[in-house]
């Protein structure tokens, strides 16, 4: 709570100025370059000067323009680059293969270094050296002058154009530079061909060369590898690889499958006995297993005679003997077997072996194969360009030959020299010239005379000068400096249309004073100044202005209307003894006021107080006689006694107290109330004057309320948003809530104007 109401000082040793800040106003920055409103603004103000000073210069440039001896001018067109066959011819060989840069594909634009060239003295100079005869007077300098040479739009013609006093004169430099330029463009390809020529002569051996050793490079390469074609000699490794890696893979399968085998033998001969084997290398042995039916038959044979026979008898006896003897042959055949299978595992893991090292050599091979092939396509595509370059360079030196035969010339004029004529752009460019220049000038003028004219204009200048808080801005009025009589029975209703229409408003919509933007502005800035401080509320304050003529009295009388016509019982106190104003706008008796009743002891507040007719609630106390001096008067114990007796019976006491330059009435009468409210008046005060009064308030003890900008002329955004609010709510028939008694507006009976200067009734 302490930190908003902290002062905001003028400057920054302005420690005796204090004034409260508005809680709701919204702060502008300071901060900021140029300032374009103000710039507009003063424009705006200034207006009829920057109109004159434009007007007397253009009309002096066309005048003078006029009276000048007129100047001829004529021109030519000529094609800077026509398609013909050596031009087609040459823009088939690449750019690269010669010593001169072509413009860019889709190029049609003539350069900035030809343009210059066209001018330059070394082709003026000998059409000067032509025309001397004739025009002793002539230089290549004046011909460069005078000679206008602009390319057309996306194309690559040239017109060029000449103006002189001299008709004769102007025909005869464009026949001449007609002929130059033709000229000049056919000496410009001749050179470029030759040059062309001597370069590719220049490159030829070279080139041949280069083939040759690459042809030779090759040669060597071939017979270095043994090799022809790379590609062949890669696909037949390739070939081989893949039959070597079959044959290796089918190896190993076979291998596989023998120590299958050869496990199982080992594996069934250690656990069984031999009629018991079952091996499938065995079951495929004929003779094995020929011997192993002869063993189950003998088995078979003792099976059935040891159902018949005792164990001891001959037969079975036989029969056990032919087993015995079958036994070790059966062994010796499976042994047979298992060493067959052996020696047939070793001739796989050694056929494997070499199948696997030839593998290795092959895919060593292929490896150095694919680096023999990059060598030798690197060595083939160097030779391909090198031809192609020997070709190439063999095309455009035939091309250049056939081109140095032609004696065309390169450019045509596609619109000869036509009879010089009077040029008229002299006084259109003199008038636009003149024109900008006015305009230019003018507008320099009226910011300079605005800058020393040294006005407050707007309500944001007088903001950033005092960096006060701004209570309200006042629309301008002009019926309020007209010399007019406005009866005290004047019909409210007429009255209000009279002011709707001065500020450009719709009469008839409504009789309610709230929709007029002008009071609306007084009820708005009485508002501002209750809500500046919510801890105590204001009961008294000075209003006061920089010099006399800014609408103090005006802006006094308006805001105790408008406080009275909130219910607020309102006391205006006329305080300028020196040249009073308030009984005279609201037309109000003078005999007795607030020097009689300081001077005497008779009087009371009561009887020299008048109710005024515009509001029930509102009182004057007017200045009363003009006393020999009033600043005695206004000091004496008795004012500041008569004061607190206004400030107990009334809920509002406004004074009206003299400008603040030069006289010390208002700091003597501020003191003690609750502060000053000072009125600035846009385009009336100088900055001057107001930071004047703005010093003279740095030794003020009390507190500065704010500044209130009265006539403003500017487009205020909350004016155009109260007029599309009120009338949006009129035209849709909106009923508002029960508003406050509509006062009446004050009736003013202005003798004169009031921005009149009473500085000689103050030194009365």
């Amino acid at each position: 709570m302490e930190s908003e109401r902290q002062p905001l000082p003028i400057e920054a040793n302005a420690s005796r100025l204090k004034w409260l800040p508005l809680p709701s106003a919204p702060q502008d920055s300071d901060e900021g370059g140029l300032n374009l409103g103000q710039v507009f603004g003063a424009l705006r103000r200034k207006l009829p000067v920057i109109a004159g000073v434009a007007t007397v210069v253009a009309s002096g440039a066309v005048l003078r323009a006029m009276s000048s001896t007129p100047t001829y001018a004529s021109s030519f067109e000529i094609l800077t680059k026509p398609v013909t066959v050596e031009t087609q011819v040459l823009s088939s060989v690449p750019q690269t293969l010669s010593n001169k840069e072509q413009p860019p594909a889709g190029s049609e634009s003539v350069d900035q270094t030809k343009l210059k060239l066209l001018k330059s003295p070394s082709l003026l100079a000998p059409i000067a050296k032509q025309l001397k005869s004739k025009y002793p007077d002539i230089t290549s300098d004046e011909l460069s002058a005078n000679l206008v040479v602009l390319p057309l739009p996306n194309s690559e013609i040239l017109n060029v154009a000449y103006q002189d006093k001299n008709r004769e004169k102007v025909k005869d430099v464009l026949n001449l530079v007609s002929a130059a330029y033709l000229k000049y463009s056919l000496d410009e390809r001749l050179a470029d061909v030759q040059q062309g020529i001597d370069f590719v002569d220049v490159q030829l051996p070279q080139l041949e060369k280069r083939v040759q050793n690459i042809q030779d490079k090759l040669q060597t390469f071939r017979q270095q590898y043994n090799l022809i074609d790379p590609d062949s000699a890669s696909k037949q490794l390739a070939d081989q690889t893949a039959s070597i890696a079959q044959q290796r893979l089918e190896t190993q399968v076979r291998l596989n499958e023998a120590r299958a085998l050869f496990a199982d033998i080992q594996r069934q001969f250690s656990q069984r006995s031999n009629e018991r084997v079952t091996s499938s290398a065995l079951s495929e042995n004929p003779r094995y297993q020929a011997l192993l039916n002869q063993l189950l038959e003998i088995e078979s044979q003792i099976a059935k005679e040891s159902s018949l026979f005792r164990e001891d008898t001959p037969n079975i006896q036989v029969l056990r003997d032919q087993k015995n003897n079958l036994l070790p042959l059966l062994e010796r055949e499976g042994a047979r077997v298992e060493d067959g299978l052996a020696s047939r595992i070793r001739e796989l893991e050694a056929r494997n072996q070499i199948l696997a090292q030839t593998e290795q050599v092959l895919i060593q091979r292929v490896k150095n194969l694919s680096i023999v092939s990059r060598q030798y396509a690197d060595i083939q595509q160097e030779l391909k360009i090198a031809n192609e370059n020997l070709n190439q360079f063999l095309a455009k030196r035939e091309a250049l030959r056939i081109d140095a035969g032609q004696k065309k010339t390169p450019w045509q004029v596609l619109t000869p020299p036509g009879e010089p004529v009077p040029s008229a752009t002299n006084v259109k460019r003199s008038a636009m010239l003149g024109v900008i220049l006015g305009l230019l000038l003018g507008v320099g003028a009226a910011l300079l005379l605005d800058r020393l004219s040294n006005v407050v204009y707007t309500s944001k200048e007088a903001k950033l000068a005092s960096k006060l808080p701004l209570l309200g801005v006042i629309p301008f009025y002009a019926g309020l400096g007209e010399t007019e009589k406005v009866s005290l029975t004047t019909n409210f209703s007429e009255l209000l249309n009279h002011v709707q229409q001065r500020l450009g408003l719709e009469a008839g919509k409504s009789n309610s004073y709230s929709t007029s933007p002008f009071y609306e502005a007084f009820r708005s800035l009485f508002t501002n100044i209750q809500l500046l401080n919510s801890d105590t509320q204001i009961r008294s304050f000075v209003i006061t202005s920089s010099v006399p003529g800014e609408g103090k009295s005006t802006v006094a009388i308006y805001l105790a209307q408008a406080a009275a016509a909130l219910g607020q019982r309102v006391l205006l106190v006329d305080t300028d003894l020196r040249l009073p104003q308030i009984h005279n706008r609201l037309e109000l008796l003078n005999g007795y006021g607030l020097s009689n009743l300081i001077a005497s002891e008779e009087l009371t507040l009561d009887q020299v107080v008048q109710q005024s007719h515009l509001d029930s609630d509102l009182y004057v106390l007017t200045a009363g006689q003009i006393p020999p001096d009033p600043t005695k008067l206004l000091s004496s114990k008795k004012m500041q006694a008569l004061m607190e007796q206004c400030r107990a019976e009334y809920d509002l006491v406004i004074y009206d107290s003299p400008p603040l330059i030069g006289l010390a009435d208002t700091k003597l009468i501020a003191s003690k109330t609750d502060g000053i409210a000072m009125v600035v008046g846009l385009g009336k005060v100088k900055n001057s004057e107001f930071t004047r009064s703005l010093d003279d308030l740095k030794s003020f003890p009390g507190v500065v309320l704010g500044i209130i900008a009265n006539g403003s002329k500017e487009q205020d955004k909350n004016r155009y948003s109260y007029h599309r609010y009120f009338n949006n709510g009129v035209d849709a028939g909106l009923q508002e809530p029960a508003q406050l008694p509509t006062p009446a507006l004050p009736t003013i009976a202005l003798e004169r104007p009031v921005g009149e200067d009473f500085s000689k009734s103050v030194s009365k």
